[in-house]
């Protein structure tokens, strides 16, 4: 019998790309899924949330996955600041004063790690500051919040999978004219398959408290990953212009009130090679099943050259 049978599992952000496939892969292991958010989750009942106004209610849970969050890239200023820390710092404080000794996992992100280049792999133990994005910085401050309350954290790195609205749409949305251009050399990096966290924030129920990192079983070169996501060829343009085109498109957005079309996130995501070191959660006995290389051949058929 499945240790999840029966437990009645709170699952925030169910809505969402990461949360629907962990109350998907819950339901399927037996539980019984509540889902969070402010719209209803793929599987289970309802309860309405908003993480940035209100405490969720939470009667009847056994356990919580909390994945509601505010993600992507708004440039600088005080109202994508105040924004993401309503989400995803105060949301954080009011879902662990509800969960009142649950045991809560908290789905947090590797960009809450200080920024690289990084000349080995990352644990745990790296630093988490000098961030330079809204949503790396309140996902830094959530996550201590997070496991000051004793609760088990994860920290994947660029979620990718079926329903992913964020990672590939933007690699694609860069090809132009039958090229994509990337900012310095090839680097390794790592990224995660949204059904590899999605077992481990289930796996996670019955981990010892603290901070793991979670991600695909090996490392992944970052132009080979590009060229099969998009289906055209690399080149490479140098990093400081990539940045100093960056900081252009932040100085117009700031003027004008638009999302800046890139960002100094963004090129850092791109040039610093994050590979994360998995051995603390693998220790649990977790091990990630899905790659990169299955989900390109599902979605688009067989490529030549494996990232």
């Amino acid at each position: 019998m499945s240790p999840l049978a029966g437990v009645r599992v709170a699952v925030t952000g169910a809505s969402g790309f990461c949360g629907a496939a962990v109350a998907r892969l819950a339901a399927a292991a037996g539980a019984d899924v509540v889902c969070l958010g402010r719209r209803p989750g793929p599987v289970g009942a309802h309860v309405p949330w908003d993480a940035s106004a209100h405490p969720p209610d939470l009667t009847g849970a056994d356990v919580v996955v909390h994945l509601a969050a505010a993600v992507g890239d708004p440039g600088r200023g005080a109202a994508a600041e105040a924004a993401f820390r309503a989400v995803n710092v105060d949301g954080t404080a009011r879902l662990l004063d509800a969960a009142a000794g649950r045991r809560v996992v908290w789905v947090g992100s590797a960009s809450a790690y200080r920024p690289g280049p990084y000349a080995a792999p990352v644990g745990e133990d790296h630093p988490r500051d000098a961030q330079r994005s809204a949503y790396g910085r309140t996902k830094a401050a959530g996550d201590a919040l997070a496991l000051a309350a004793g609760a088990v954290v994860l920290r994947p790195r660029a979620v990718y999978g079926d329903g992913d609205r964020h990672l590939l749409p933007r690699l694609r949305a860069a090809a132009r004219g039958g090229r994509v251009l990337l900012p310095g050399p090839d680097v390794p990096m790592s990224l995660t398959a949204v059904g590899n966290l999605a077992g481990a924030c289930l796996a996670a129920l019955r981990w010892p408290a603290g901070a793991y990192n979670v991600a695909d079983a090996r490392a992944y070169r970052r132009d080979a990953v590009v060229a099969a996501a998009t289906g055209v060829p690399v080149r490479h343009v140098p990093a400081g212009l990539a940045r100093a085109a960056a900081a252009g498109a932040t100085a117009w957005a700031s003027l004008t009130g638009a999302a800046p079309a890139l960002t100094r996130y963004a090129v850092d995501q791109l040039t610093d090679g994050m590979v994360l070191d998995t051995a603390k959660a693998r220790a649990t006995g977790w091990a990630p099943r899905e790659t990169f290389e299955e989900f390109v051949s599902r979605c688009t058929g067989p490529r030549s050259g494996p990232p």
